[in-house]
């Protein structure tokens, strides 16, 4: 029998730049503020959109990579679990929802500028394949281009 499930999935744009920050131990945990909007039509046929923000923390490598390629206003989609805290301040006790991600990939293309922070590229933390229906944009190194390499060199040749 199964124990339940507990799945998130967000495709959205990032309201800030990512906030890292490294444990004692030299883990990264990155935060992010993802927001989502969904559209629907009142009852007079006029478009009402509605803003969803979402908390959004990776950890180890994977936020160590959003931290250095993510930037505000940049679409992502994030796959993860939510998790709800507590903690008390000022003797008023205060409620947290986040989303653990397990997954992170960049979407659309090149940011303005072309410089660091390269095309999209899927990480994840398991080694587990990509489902199929997910949106898979072509892979690209971060920073340098194929000149560099002195040729040419196929994608399988990234590290990550």
């Amino acid at each position: 029998m199964a124990r339940g499930i507990n799945k998130v999935i967000l495709v959205g744009n990032l309201g800030n730049d990512p906030d890292t920050k490294f444990t004692q131990g030299g883990m990264a945990i990155t935060t992010l503020s993802i927001a989502t909007t969904t559209v629907r039509k009142d009852r007079d046929g006029n478009q009402q959109e509605k803003t969803e923000w979402h908390r959004v923390k990776l950890f180890g490598k994977l936020g160590e990579i959003a931290g250095e390629y993510l930037k505000k206003g940049r679409e992502v989609y994030i796959e993860g679990r939510i998790e709800y805290g507590s903690y008390e301040k000022d003797g008023v006790k205060h409620y947290t929802t986040d989303i653990i991600g397990d997954e992170m990939q960049m979407l659309g293309g090149r940011p303005e500028g072309g410089g660091q922070g390269g095309g999209g590229g899927g990480y994840e933390r398991s080694a587990r394949p990509a489902p199929a229906q997910r949106r898979e944009p072509a892979r690209q190194a971060p920073a340098a281009s194929v000149a560099d390499f002195g040729g040419d060199f196929n994608d399988d040749d990234i590290p990550f």
